[in-house]
């Protein structure tokens, strides 16, 4: 039986885009999405098990682990996220603590589960934040502070769970995706978004998923505790 990867938030940008990348490699992947028709389309592309969940559900863990069927985890991708946008004077507690809810609370669950498996396969962890954590942008200061706890995390479990697991995150900009088709859909702001980064364009899933691909992978052994940018230069460059 193989051990596997686990992508949540498979259907996403990222999440599929990572799923098509490790298709056919020696890396088997577990797909969990809440999207009963997107997840199994996917999993019949790429050949992946998958099981459907919502990471808000209190038992979704349990719903995981049971569909593994004693497979072995090796390593993990937490491709959940939001774009949570207001300007500060409309943010309530519930809006952050619903940020929190899908972006943070839901690892804490997954790790605990499978920190045993984990550590047996010398496996890694990776998380996403944002840009928006080191580069400040208006009507970000629900999203900015809830990934820069995820950051903290990062570095925390990466020394925590040394030398048998890796635990890195990637920092992306704006990038098409279905989270970002709100801001996007309107040719001019999408354009005027692309123009403010040095590579003048935006993002795409796989820039992120290939990175992810690469730190789940034997080939980064050595990396961990690292938050990386993939922003086309945002975050360093004016």
């Amino acid at each position: 039986m193989s051990n596997k990867i686990l992508i949540f938030g498979a259907t996403g940008a990222v999440g599929s885009s990572l799923s098509k990348l490790l298709k056919g490699s020696s890396s088997d992947c577990h797909l969990i999405g809440k999207n009963e028709e997107e997840v199994s389309n996917l999993a019949n592309e790429t050949g992946h098990s998958f099981t459907i969940t919502d990471v808000l559900e209190d038992n979704f863990i349990d719903k995981v682990e049971q569909d593994l069927s004693g497979s072995e985890v090796s390593g993990i991708a937490y491709c959940v996220g939001s774009i949570d946008l207001k300007p500060i004077n409309l943010i309530s507690k519930k809006d952050v603590l619903k940020c929190f809810s899908l972006n943070l609370f839901p690892l804490y669950d997954i790790i605990k589960k499978f920190q045993q498996n984990l550590k047996k396969n010398k496996g890694s962890i990776v998380l996403f934040s944002t840009v928006a954590v080191k580069q400040g942008f208006p009507n970000h200061s629900i999203i900015s502070p809830v990934k820069a706890s995820l950051e903290g995390l990062t570095v925390s479990l990466a020394s925590e769970l040394s030398p048998y697991v890796r635990v890195n995150c990637i920092a992306p900009s704006m990038s098409n995706s279905k989270m970002a088709n709100k801001i996007l859909k309107n040719p001019k702001i999408a354009e005027g978004i692309a123009k403010q980064h040095p590579l003048k364009r935006l993002g795409e899933g796989n820039d992120s998923a290939s990175l992810a691909k690469f730190l789940l992978s034997d080939e980064s052994s050595w990396i961990t505790g690292q938050i990386i940018g993939v922003d086309g230069g945002r975050s360093n460059i004016g």
